[in-house]
């Protein structure tokens, strides 16, 4: 599930939602809405308590999880860019253990896998900025903040590149009419 929050810049103020997926999609959607007409915030979104099956899913919904990252986002806590904003000469970390690296890396990466990220922080650039990426983005949000407090200038690619991959379209043919790049562009 690809959740793409609009929000008001800063009071967080809920704006609108794009969601792109499978199953619960529409329930998903619903909350949205009924935050909009509620005239809710991101931070409540946090603070949600929507139902949820143990065996079907965690105590944190996705819709918290995205009150949780726009608030951080708000509050300073994190930085972000987009990977449609990426430009060829931004240093990029990818903070995935090694074997997942056979589902694809984003070029001109460097991997540092977070296990090992402590210890390795000597060998990254102060002059750049680092842009981390996991596999959805909790690994590289974790890292963001282990470089932020180390005096590093850090954002966290949100997503990480389960969005990259639906970015570049790798698992769409090229007959489909409408590409999740127009999606993310939006």
């Amino acid at each position: 599930m690809h959740i793409k929050l609009l929000f008001a810049k800063p009071d967080g103020l809920v704006l609108g939602a794009q969601i792109i997926g499978h199953e619960g999609v529409d329930k998903k959607i619903d909350i949205i809405a009924t935050a909009i007409y509620a005239k809710m915030t991101v931070f409540d979104l946090q603070n949600l308590d929507l139902a949820y099956a143990p065996q079907h899913g965690s105590a944190k919904d996705p819709i918290n999880m995205a009150g949780f990252i726009a608030a951080n986002i708000l509050e300073g806590i994190v930085d972000i860019k987009h990977i449609n904003e990426l430009e060829d000469s931004d240093f990029i970390l990818d903070v995935r253990a090694a074997y997942e690296r056979k589902n694809g890396v984003i070029d001109g990466d460097v991997n540092i896998p977070l296990e090992e990220l402590r210890n390795n922080i000597a060998d990254l650039p102060k002059d750049k900025t680092i842009h981390a990426y996991c596999k959805t983005g909790l690994r590289s949000y974790i890292a963001t903040r282990i470089l932020g407090q180390n005096g590093f200038n850090v954002k966290n690619l949100p997503g990480g590149h389960t969005t990259y991959l639906a970015y570049q379209d790798i698992n769409c043919p090229p007959a489909q009419s409408q590409s999740l790049k127009d999606v993310f562009a939006t």
